[in-house]
């Protein structure tokens, strides 16, 4: 019997040692002292876990423009935040380019030196929340879980592991962590006519349906609201020649600019600060190769 068991075990070494080299290798942790921002990485059989971003988009709050008010909502929020003092979960919601996704890029170049760090957890991840906050909940820095475009439809599972990483669980969220989250939708899940079917009244007092309620009750655990707009053709030109400006590109004839800065925004359909970033990118490549 002994004989047999050491001959198992040999064999079973002889396996092991085949098959190692097949096997990903476990990730490093993620030294925060040198890294701003990571990204949560799922693995194929389950779980995930964090992978520094080399190279996070540095973009700096005085390159955001129309969006003042928004600017200085956020700013004073995350500024709370990495001073340790209360601060609000955020929801930033409204039209597409108009500067959500690139403020909170922003704030982390602001207030990095501060000790604020980001990780990036997509929409098909937000499951993973719970073991992402145990992971960071010990650690000195202030953590912003960012998530970007979130829109959800009825049947997805992601929205109840954010409701309940927002305010809804037992466990009390760590003082270190927020988060942030952008959207083109106020409430995060589709709005249907058949839901205000369901709104009755009683007395003198309309009450929603519980499919409204449901809808709403998901942005109204952000304890901030910060609603985007539409820019004027005057924001959208300032843009225009505020990014031409810092690619270094010629500005002159301002005519001429800006009437093809506004005959691609109508091609696009949208003057956005998005728009013009990549007007201002296709204007400064042409002029400055010929």
């Amino acid at each position: 019997m002994e004989q047999d068991l050491r001959r198992f075990l040999a064999r079973a070494e002889q396996v092991l040692d085949r098959l190692e080299p097949l096997l990903p290798q476990a990730p490093a942790p993620v030294d925060w002292r040198r890294t701003r921002a990571a990204r949560w990485r799922r693995h194929p059989q389950g779980g995930g876990h964090l992978t520094a971003i080399e190279r996070p988009h540095r973009i700096r709050l005085t390159d955001l423009h129309g969006i003042d008010r928004q600017k200085a909502l956020l700013e004073r929020n995350t500024r709370q935040f990495v001073a340790g003092d209360p601060a609000n979960n955020a929801l930033l919601w409204g039209a597409r380019g108009t500067g959500k996704s690139s403020l909170v890029k922003a704030l982390l170049d602001r207030f990095a030196r501060d000790g604020l760090r980001m990780i990036e957890v997509e929409r098909d991840d937000l499951m993973h929340l719970p073991d992402i906050v145990r992971q960071i909940a010990p650690l000195d820095h202030r953590f912003v879980l960012y998530c970007d475009d979130l829109a959800f439809s009825a049947e997805e599972p992601g929205h109840r592991s954010l409701k309940a990483v927002l305010d809804g669980s037992l466990a009390v969220a760590p003082d270190n962590v927020l988060i942030y989250a952008t959207s083109n939708r106020r409430h995060l899940l589709p709005e249907r006519m058949q839901d205000n079917l369901d709104t009755h009244r009683v007395d003198d007092e309309i009450h929603p349906g519980e499919a409204v309620e449901e809808k709403i009750s998901l942005s109204e655990r952000f304890g901030l609201w910060v609603a985007f707009h539409p820019f004027s053709q005057d924001e959208y030109l300032k843009i225009v020649f505020h990014w031409l400006k810092r690619l270094k590109a010629d500005v002159r004839p301002k005519d001429e600019i800006r009437a093809e800065a506004l005959r691609w925004a109508l091609t696009r359909g949208s003057r956005s600060g998005r728009v013009a970033w990549q007007f201002a990118r296709d204007w400064a490549g042409r002029n400055n190769s010929e």
